[in-house]
Formats: structure tokens, sequence, C-alpha cells
């Protein structure tokens, strides 16, 4: 797996916020109000700290340029810290967490000594007078502990142009945070239960949509394991998601898709009509798979985009390329249907990623994937139908790199990468594949013939395999003897695939 880039820009720091102003000329002075943190309106601001206190003072720091006051509550008190939400979202000011210092006695302390300097030091940036305290917190500061005043910002005096949206992953884990954000004005969006990507979470990204052109601030732990925050919030914003909701490919989506070459039956179903048929045939045979999946059931198209040939061609790659222009029918009918496409590429003695590079204009648009077909990649001496190809992982990483650099360039939400298989040596390493969070990697199985044959095949093919690869399984209309209806195919293909496409 890649591993985790550095990430500095992403989180802002205390001293990268912009401070607003704190008052208007011509107005008489009254109580200090509180001002929002002005972050530009791409920023991404991740507060993923080990520690809940930590991650109250970093909510704070996000979310707010100054304030009068805060509330302060320990971190392991349950019902000081529901005291102190409620108090701090009516008075307008941030909720501080501190952690446990132990008395002389053995007695704990919260807030004393060391545990308590970064909340003494987060009341001092944002230049607190006072602090309500809940619990037993006891602070080392010269800020003056009271009772906070009723209405010390009025509401709607402390908001920003563009308050922030924050995504919190636990509610529970992190109440503080979760009132600093509505104290502050912010739209605050809950992660499902057990989703730690919000890719995978559809009321997420249409939140996050919705806001396009405010400060984005994740909430909580499990945000640690994100590996790119600023791309996964980018192609948020830009809004497109799958037709059951969420942009991550295979998270919770089962796809069952045509496959050929436009205008040759020969080479499959798609190529025997055209584009508007070939998604209206789609939808049909995909509905034939409501009631015998247990997830969401989408149509999708695999467009051969280079085929395979005979002939060497005047390029002599013995791979026919077709053109952008005849592949646009399908990939637009499919994109005002709300199903993806796959272009599947064939490269004869050509590499995949030159082949790739052709159809980049296709491949940057959402909801266009890419398929690398190793049965046609041929090497210098070879020629279809007399030998079957192979693939180094390498040339697949390469491809990968690639495409995830695509990905995140344009902001676009995560694509599927499929690689076609039936025999373990057509892929030559394959454990060793890198995989990127930009792409979900997907081994399709091919074989046909037997029932027996092929799953002997899918058994083969899983042994090894990279670890969170997905699978897919290609029912052969003419060649398989019996093709699998789609009740035996959720039946009898085990783990259940989910990428299955007729040819």
């Amino acid at each position: 797996m890649r591993s985790r880039p550095f990430r500095p820009a992403l989180v802002l720091t205390a001293a990268g916020l912009l401070l607003g102003a704190a008052g208007c000329t011509g107005t008489p002075p009254g109580p200090p109000r509180a001002t929002l943190a002005a972050a530009p309106s791409d920023a991404v601001t991740v507060v993923d700290q080990a520690d809940a206190s930590d991650r109250s003072v970093r909510a704070s720091r996000a979310l707010f340029a100054s304030a009068p006051g805060a509330v302060v509550a320990p971190v392991d008190d349950a019902d000081a810290i529901a005291a102190a939400t409620t108090t701090a979202v009516r008075a307008h000011v941030p909720v501080l967490l501190t952690g446990a210092g132990e008395q002389a006695d053995g007695r704990q302390a919260h807030g004393s000594g060391d545990t308590d300097r970064p909340v003494v030091r987060e009341l001092d940036r944002l230049g607190t007078r006072w602090y309500q305290a809940e619990g037993g917190v006891s602070l080392d500061t010269d800020v003056e502990r009271r009772q906070a005043p009723d209405g010390t910002s009025a509401p709607g005096s402390t908001r920003a142009s563009r308050p922030a949206t924050v995504v919190v992953a636990d509610r529970s884990a992190d109440a503080a945070a979760v009132a600093t954000a509505r104290a502050a004005g912010a739209r605050v969006v809950t992660m499902p239960t057990g989703v730690t990507d919000p890719a995978a979470a559809p009321d997420v990204v249409t939140a996050l949509h919705e806001r396009d052109g405010h400060p984005t601030v994740l909430v909580g732990r499990s945000f640690d394991a994100l590996p790119d925050p600023g791309w996964t919030v980018r192609a948020a914003r830009g809004g497109w998601q799958l037709p059951h909701g969420g942009q991550r490919p295979f998270d919770g989506h089962r796809f069952v898709a045509l496959y050929g070459a436009p205008g040759t039956p020969a080479l499959g179903v798609l190529g025997e009509q055209g584009p508007a048929a070939t998604v209206r045939r789609a939808e049909s045979l995909a509905r034939e798979y409501d009631d015998v999946s247990d997830e969401p059931v989408t149509p999708a198209l695999e467009v051969i985009a280079t085929v395979a040939a005979g002939a060497p061609g005047p390029d002599g790659d013995y791979s026919s390329e077709l053109s952008t222009e005849t592949l646009r029918p399908y990939v637009d009918a499919a994109r005002h249907a709300g199903m993806p496409v796959i272009l599947d590429l064939q490269p004869g003695r050509a590499d995949f990623l030159s082949q790739a590079k052709r159809y980049e204009s296709l491949l940057a648009e959402p909801g266009v994937w890419l398929a690398l077909d190793p049965e046609w990649r041929l090497g210098p001496d070879q020629v279809p139908l007399q030998q079957i190809g192979t693939v180094s992982a390498d040339e697949v990483d390469r491809v990968s790199d690639w495409l995830a650099d695509l990905v995140r360039s344009e902001g676009l939400p995560p694509k599927a990468l499929v690689l076609h298989q039936f025999r373990s040596a057509m892929v030559q390493d394959r454990s060793s594949l890198e995989q990127h969070p930009e792409l979900d990697l997907l081994v399709h199985v091919d074989g046909q013939g037997s029932q027996p044959e092929k799953q002997a095949t899918w058994e083969a093919l899983h042994q090894d395999a990279p670890v969170g690869v997905r699978w897919g399984w290609k029912n052969f209309i003419d060649e398989d003897q019996p093709m699998l209806s789609p009740e035996q195919t959720m039946r009898d293909v085990r783990p259940s695939p989910a990428l299955i496409t007729y040819q």
C-alpha cells in the first residue's frame, strides 16, 4: 500500500488562521464578541489527534480566531461535557477539554499542571476574559473563572461569510468539537457508523457539494487513516455520485455490465446495438439482479477501446485503437443514464500506459474507469490468438500511478481499475501491485467453459491476491456450459463478485 503522504498544507495551524475583525467603525463599545477563523474557502483542516482533549483544542483553533470566553470540562466526565456543550452553544464560544492530573493526595485534579497547558494556551490565543468550568476543573491561568453570561454574542453576530462545514466521525466521541462547530455557526454532518472514507458516505458528499466554497474541518480519530484529505474533500465538492450514493466504486455497490466493442457483435453483446439501446439493455439486465443481490445493483458498460488485431496495422502494434469520437456516444449515453463506463485496453505489442493516455480526455470525466486486459499484452514477436499475453506488475503500477495522479490533480472521484485475468501467469508478481486511495483495484476473472472449470480458475486466482482487491466475474453467453443465471451467479460464486460482465 502507498505510504501516507505528509500533509502540512492541509492541516491549518494557529499561525495559518486569518483573524476576523472584532468590531465595526461607529459601533458603540459593548461586550467583546467572538470572531471566526477566516480560512480560505478551499481549506481542509484535519482534527485527528489521538486524545479528545487535543481534538477539542484543535477544533477551537480551526473555527475561532478569538472569543470572549470558553467553557472547560474534564475529558473523562460525560456529564460535565454535556453541560459544557449546552452552555457553549448558547454563548457562541468554544468547548475545551482538559486532561487529568494527580494531586498530592492521589485524587484526580483535571486540568492541573502540564495537562492544562494546551487549554490555557488556547484561552490565551482566543483572547478570552473568562472561562466557565464544568466538573472538577481547575486551571492555572489568570483568566477569570465565572459563569458564562447569557447572549455573550448575539445569534448571527459571530458568523463569517463562509462558515465551515464540519464532518464528524463520531458525535459521542467528539461532543466538544461538535458544540464548538455549532457555536461557530458551522454546518455539522456525521459520518455513517463504521464508515471512515467520506467518499463512501452519500450524505457527506452531498453536504460538501452543497457547501462548495466553504472551508472544511474533518473531526475524528479515524480520519488519521485518510491518506489524502484534500483530494477527498475536493472530489466530494464536485458532487458526482453513483446512482445508489457515494463515490467509492466498490464500497456497497455491485455492477452488472455489458461488454464489447462498438459496432462489432462478434466481440460481445455491447456491439449488437447502438449506444441508447445498449444502455437500455444494460438496465434491463441489471434489474434481473435486484431480487438476488444483497447490495444495490447498478448497470454499467465495459467498452473495448483498443482491440487486439490479427494484422500489425500501420503502427505495427497489432492493436486497433478506437477514436474518442467513436467512444463518446457510449460515454455520453451512460452518463445521462447515471451508469459508469469502463474503457478496456487490448494493447497487442503496445504498452498499457501509452494506450491509456490516448483516452485521457475521457478518463478525466467522473464515472469513466479503466480496464487492462493482459491476455492481449504481447511481446515483440508475438501475435494475438497464437499466445496468451502477460504483463508485469511494474507495468500495471505505471498505469495505476498515472491514473491516480490524474484523479488527484483533477479532483475527480475515485475510479475503478479493472485487471482482467484467467491464468496466474498473465500478471507477473501480482501480489506486489501498488494500490492507491484514488483507485479501487478489481481482478476480473475471465475464464470460460464448464462451470467446474470456471470455479477452479476463480479459486486459483484468489491465491496470493493483493490485500483489499475486489473481484469480478464474466458470464459468456455462448461459450459457458451452461451460463449461470443471476440467481446462480449470486449463490455459487463466492465471494460475491462486485462486477459481473456479460460477453
